[in-house]
């Protein structure tokens, strides 16, 4: 759904990741102007918790940042592929994780004034850890974290990747029914569930 009309659409530059869109536009009340996004097939972030109750960290580097960034799993979204899939195929190559379940969390837009990303949100449980499939620029480095050192780092500042520090809190709140996603996780490692 759009509020306003779309006069014209073209593609500034494009890769298989993402592209670079214009589009001319006019209002309701006629006014017309141009708009430039970033046209994106939208991504996973997966939250992979191993079977002793760990979570898998990856300190990843970024060159836009020139930086060393914590992270959890992720990738771009794959023509026919479901968001499903892309979590688990991106969780192996990124750590040769397997995961017992994939818990489907919710979805954001994840920078809504100049994208059309989407992100979905994914909770692996159970996590096994095996040879990672990276791609040549993937430097990564994976960690070990327990539960709550990981949402410490999140809450914290620590990990720097919105996405990733947001997927991680989401998984630690409430739900209506009274516990979040890792809620059983922490109750059976005596750390309670916050309200």
């Amino acid at each position: 759904m759009t509020l306003w009309q779309i006069l014209e659409s073209r593609f500034l530059w494009q890769s298989h990741w993402y592209s670079l869109r214009q589009d001319r536009l006019r209002t309701s009340a006629g006014d017309e102007f141009t708009y430039t996004l970033v046209d994106h097939p939208g991504a996973v972030w997966i939250v992979p918790v191993t079977r002793d109750e760990q979570v898998v960290l990856i300190r990843h580097y970024r060159y836009p940042v020139h930086d060393w960034c914590y992270e959890i799993p992720a990738g771009g979204l794959t023509p026919g592929s479901t968001p499903e899939q892309v979590a688990h195929r991106e969780l192996q190559e990124e750590v040769g994780g397997e995961a017992a379940e994939m818990r489907y969390v919710g979805q954001f837009y994840t920078s809504n004034g100049i994208s059309n990303e989407i992100a979905y949100v994914y909770l692996a449980t159970g996590v096994e850890l095996g040879e990672p499939h990276r791609e040549p620029t993937e430097l990564i480095e994976t960690y070990l974290v327990p539960l709550e050192e990981a949402l410490r780092m999140a809450r914290a500042g620590e990990i720097k990747d919105g996405p990733s520090a947001l997927a991680l809190l989401w998984c630690e709140v409430p739900s209506v029914l009274g516990t979040g996603p890792l809620g059983p996780i922490r109750e059976r490692i005596g750390l309670g569930t916050r309200r």
